[in-house]
């Protein structure tokens, strides 16, 4: 028998766009192409919608995403969790309802749980448990507070990092990385991959604080950064550990405009691993992070929640590998 799964591989579009369209969703924004071709594969298949007797008992989840949509498109990293989530959600029949940059307001007063995507504020993660305490977060560790919570895992994959850079000779190695604050100003976000790269420099012994510099996790950051750090120390690092992708394309732009080579002089490692690692020249050596199956494991876990009477918190962490391309020798 047909999937959604089925249809969705053949249309070239997720299985919670083909759910939409199978529903004849008209607010989803596809073209009138798309939804033909989608209907069309479905007949072809012999796609029959299961009759289920409990339709009526649809669970309506929110996605609640801290950043703004415009933002997302900038760093792909939440916009791949978030698409593991829909691609996810067909799987419990649920029904997916987006709100970005926080806009708790948005969220309907009987919606049957959240799944949370960023960094919240105690005030801002009060605020969605009294809409609805069925609540599961990505990306941010809310475990001590009761919540599921989905995480990368930071520092293996950065200590690989470093025993790399080390295998090589090198010691003097660079950080760039980012500070974040909550939507509504109330929590500073320190970054913990600068706590994961403190360790793993510390087992060499090799930490240097005056090798690292803060930024805000943008592209724009990430080139400011590395040129204040050509600027400033007498000897450029012959490596660096940079946070997420976006800085990292920022920080060779820089490193270019110098006619600083990379990997010649200066090497360089990325987090995170999105389509723009792969985009850049010379392309970057990154930290893949499981973006997709974060987000099918917090739909697994909002099910949990809402199924399980004898449910108990977890906070899962997915593994991390390093992928090696033109940025690195």
């Amino acid at each position: 028998m047909a999937t959604l799964r089925d249809i969705a591989k053949k249309a070239h579009v997720s299985a919670a766009t083909v759910s939409r369209v199978l529903n004849n969703d008209l607010t989803l924004s596809v073209t009138d192409q798309t939804r033909a071709n989608i209907l069309k594969i479905a007949t072809d298949l012999n796609y029959q919608k299961a009759n289920h007797k409990n339709s009526r008992f649809q669970k309506h989840i929110a996605l609640v995403q801290w950043y703004s949509e415009s933002k997302e498109q900038d760093d792909l990293y939440y916009m791949m969790i978030r698409e593991g989530i829909e691609q996810q959600a067909p799987k419990y029949s649920f029904e997916i309802l987006r709100i970005f940059h926080n806009n708790l307001e948005q969220i309907p007063t009987d919606i049957d749980g959240l799944i949370a995507i960023g960094k919240f504020s105690s005030d801002q993660v009060m605020t969605m448990k009294r809409i609805s305490s069925n609540l599961v977060f990505i990306d941010d560790d809310q475990f001590a507070k009761g919540f599921d919570t989905v995480l990368p895992d930071f520092n293996y994959g950065i200590e690989q990092v470093i025993d790399y850079f080390v295998s090589q000779n090198i010691s003097d190695i660079g950080l760039i990385y980012g500070e974040e604050s909550s939507t509504d100003d109330k929590r500073i976000i320190s970054d913990f991959r600068y706590d994961s790269f403190q360790q793993a420099m510390n087992k060499h012994s090799i930490f240097k604080t005056k090798l690292c510099f803060k930024g805000d996790f943008t592209k724009e950051s990430g080139y400011q950064q590395m040129k204040q750090a050509i600027k400033t120390l007498p000897n450029l690092p012959k490596a660096f550990f940079i946070s997420n992708d976006p800085m990292a394309s920022g920080a060779l732009k820089a490193l270019q405009e110098e006619q600083i080579s990379v990997p010649n002089q200066v090497q360089i490692f990325s987090f995170n691993d999105t389509s723009i690692a792969s985009l850049v020249n010379p392309e970057l050596s990154s930290v893949a992070v499981a973006t997709v199956q974060m987000g099918e494991t917090a739909v697994d876990a909002i099910q949990d929640v809402l199924t399980n009477p004898r449910h108990v918190a977890k906070k899962v962490i997915l593994a991390t590998k390093l992928v090696f391309r033109q940025s690195t020798n």
